[in-house]
């Protein structure tokens, strides 16, 4: 059996990525860095894999399935999440 995907926080990002709090939500928002997920109301952190793959090849990152499809849903909010 697989080992379940850590949530990482923001700290431990900052600090395996050598980027800024900024750069990394600027990163976020143009898409060429992975999304937070949602943890408490308040909290958000990452996918442990996700921040791996960015760090393995930062170029060539594209978000997997799953990330690509809400990022179109949040792109087109007449869309509901299958």
């Amino acid at each position: 059996m697989s080992d379940p995907d850590r949530i990482i926080r923001l700290k431990t990002v900052l600090a395996r990525t050598g980027l800024s709090r900024a750069t990394i939500y600027r990163k976020i928002k143009g898409r060429t860095f992975p999304a937070q997920v949602k943890i408490t109301v308040s909290g958000a952190g990452w996918h442990e894999s996700e921040v791996d793959r960015w760090v393995a090849d930062p170029v060539g990152w594209r978000p997997e399935a799953r990330e690509a499809v809400r990022s179109t849903l949040e792109d087109r909010p007449g869309l509901t999440n299958p």
